[in-house]
């Protein structure tokens, strides 16, 4: 038995059923591999304007995840005073490899901040805390509540080092 929004039922009807007629919309994505397979990509409410542009962070992230020598990757916006946002990917890699993000989204989806992380933080159930990715990408000090996080050596191995010397051209 579906609910509905409180105090809004035609919001919950737009929302869950108006988008693609005959589906409910959970708010993931996801794609089909060649093996039937299907790769759940992420949020596709989850979006930065970039310049103008609206990018998924799932499709940035899953471009990245494409290359064989990236474990996972993890995109958020961090505040750019021309762009109005900017990507800041975290990536972990399984080896150090060149790598084309150009040939794969455009050049306007160029990283402005490619931070190798040793593992993404992630809750007990696996979910990428991602609030704690923004606070990182903007240098923020406070990094609120982690009591939830699985391991939180992850956070202390990534938080407040000067990643902006890592050379972007290492993956373009």
């Amino acid at each position: 038995v579906m609910r509905t929004v409180y105090g809004n039922h035609q919001r919950f009807e737009t929302v869950y059923f108006k988008k693609f007629p005959g589906y409910y919309v959970t708010g993931d994505g996801c794609r089909r591999d060649k093996d039937g397979y299907y790769w759940i990509t992420g949020r596709i409410d989850d979006m930065l304007n970039v310049s103008g542009h609206l990018l998924s962070t799932a499709e940035v992230e899953s471009a990245l995840g494409e290359h064989w020598a990236v474990a996972e990757a993890a995109v958020v916006g961090r505040p750019h005073p021309v762009k109005g946002e900017s990507l800041y990917c975290f990536v972990t890699l399984t080896d150090g490899v060149k790598y084309n993000l150009r040939e794969k989204i455009g050049a306007i989806a160029t990283p402005d901040y490619i931070q190798e992380a040793p593992g993404l933080p992630k809750t007990r159930s696996g979910k990428i805390m991602r609030r704690l990715l923004r606070k990182i990408a903007c240098d923020e000090r406070d990094l609120g509540d982690t009591s939830t996080l699985a391991d939180s050596s992850v956070i202390e191995k990534m938080a407040y080092k000067n990643y902006s010397a890592i050379t972007v051209a290492v993956f373009l």
